[in-house]
């Protein structure tokens, strides 16, 4: 690339290019990769560890695990909005994912200790980690490419399968080691999994320390960003809002949901208001950027299912028998990632190949509803027409509500990334991007709510699920149906953004 190609905030280096994109994109790859290893290796075994760790196995404790993780997966996402403004504004996006990764590795551990008040504040520790680590290593893929480089949606693809790669990993490896060599399937050693989160969270923290270097300064602390004393006052800020994390934790539910709400009020308006001072175009961007938000929030309370409520229907209502060897449970997680892996560059392929037909972003997302609603409905069918002797349903139908939900999130996910880059106003880009995250956090409470629902107080039943889901998919073709018919207003707005 000519280091006269400049982005949002400057000149971009010149850089070695490898397989058509700048080198530090698979430097920033394997980072993700390793987080993602981390985030996954416990994605899988939290509910199913709260009900065998804190109720003695009892399913009367799966709608609490439900709302556990839900909470536990908006804050994730919901801290994001406060990283960003600590790499926009006070020590620089390298220093932020460094700082992240290292509280992190911390939580990960702390996790293993059963214990539910350490387990909780050490999920707490996770959460401030995650939010200043995520947000700004996106941004930072972001930062390689020029705002007009054809091949920013095909590079935050690729990134978007080394988040993919290492999800595809971690429930095979963890659960392996849980259930076969530190455990059994009766008994998983989920001390085991939370272990080999926290190693290949310190894999992704040295990594990317090693491998900075190559990014020339992109995402570097200049001027007063630099500091030493704003870096230990993050630290210390860090360790002192843990403990209000850990309080937020224990408000799972609606409580938290009116938290979540007000704090993107407010972080709307921060984005909306620097959009009118920039003026008009970048003012319509905004209120762009701010409608795709909400119908985020639609998909990924939905989409989230795979944690929370699909994990008791895979334990209890799929036949994961194949003639005396047992599919394990966690292994389902590893579905999306593998169909993502293999879908991610036929669906990359895809838009290029279109050219000028290529959908629009708002017709993308309106896609991805539409398709996470048509894997609700073969849930449907499934639960009413396929029930076997035994009360269970096929293992293919289960298998093949992944593969369907990963197309609506190829068709969504990777897109919104980028689209935030595009849309944001351009001082508060790393804002911009928490508030995609903060979107996403409220999509994943609203999960856990309605996981917990779909459970009921006695545990999920056939019944229960088919009530649950067929809600699901009407709530979702309706969010898709109704942004294909506005998106031309939407797209309007963005001004030729792509």
């Amino acid at each position: 690339m000519s280091g006269a190609a400049t982005s949002a905030r400057g000149p971009i280096p010149e850089y070695k290019q490898i397989m058509g994109h700048p080198a530090p994109l698979w430097m920033l790859f394997m980072t993700e990769f390793w987080e993602r290893f981390a985030f996954y290796g416990i994605r899988w075994a939290l509910v199913l560890y709260i009900v065998a760790q804190f109720h003695e196995g009892s399913a009367v404790g799966q709608a609490e695990a439900n709302l556990t993780y839900g909470s536990y997966l908006a804050l994730v996402y919901a801290g994001a909005v406060f990283g960003g403004y600590i790499a926009d504004r006070v020590i620089g996006y390298q220093r932020a994912i460094l700082v992240g990764a290292a509280f992190m590795v911390i939580g990960l551990f702390a996790i293993t200790y059963p214990d539910p008040a350490v387990f909780k504040i050490g999920l707490a520790t996770i959460i401030v980690g995650n939010g200043m680590f995520k947000p700004n290593i996106s941004t930072m893929v972001g930062q390689l490419y020029a705002i007009d480089d054809q091949r920013r949606d095909s590079g935050f693809t690729i990134f978007y399968m080394g988040i993919n790669g290492g999800g595809f990993l971690a429930p095979i490896l963890t659960g392996y080691l849980a259930e076969n060599i530190f455990g059994s399937e009766t008994l998983p050693a989920y001390k085991a999994v939370f272990y080999a989160a926290g190693i290949g969270m310190l894999l992704s923290l040295f990594w990317f320390q090693i491998g900075r270097r190559g990014l020339k300064g992109i995402g570097a602390a200049t001027g007063e960003l630099a500091s030493p004393t704003r870096l230990a006052a993050v630290v210390i800020g860090a360790m002192i809002v843990i403990p209000g994390v850990y309080v937020l934790l224990s408000f799972a539910g609606q409580t938290l949901q009116v938290i979540l709400s007000i704090l993107f009020i407010v972080l709307a308006l921060m984005l909306l208001v620097e959009g009118i001072r920039n003026g008009k175009v970048a003012r319509d961007k905004t209120i762009a950027m701010l409608v795709i938000f909400f119908f985020n929030v639609m998909f990924w309370c939905f989409f989230e299912q795979a944690g929370s409520s699909f994990t008791f229907l895979a334990k209890d209502i799929v036949n994961r028998d194949f003639g005396g060897w047992v599919f394990p449970t966690g292994w389902f997680q590893s579905v999306n990632t593998l169909a993502i892996i293999v879908l991610a560059p036929i669906v990359a392929a895809v838009w290029v190949w279109l050219g000028r037909a290529n959908p629009s972003i708002p017709r993308k997302f309106g896609l991805g509803l539409i398709f996470n609603g048509l894997a609700f409905l073969l849930l449907m069918f499934t639960l009413q027409n396929l029930i076997g002797p035994d009360n269970k349903i096929p293992f293919w139908t289960l298998f093949m509500v992944y593969v369907i939900q990963s197309i609506g999130e190829l068709c969504l996910s990777p897109i919104g990334l980028s689209m935030v880059t595009k849309l944001a106003p351009v001082r508060l880009v790393g804002l911009g991007m928490g508030g995609w995250f903060l979107s996403t956090g409220i999509g994943n409470n609203l999960s856990g709510m309605f996981a917990s629902h779909v459970s009921g107080t006695g545990g999920m039943t056939v019944q229960s699920a088919l009530s649950g889901y067929t809600f699901g998919f009407w709530a979702l073709i309706g969010s898709g149906v109704l942004l294909f018919l506005i998106a031309p207003l939407i797209q309007k707005l963005m001004h030729g953004v792509k």
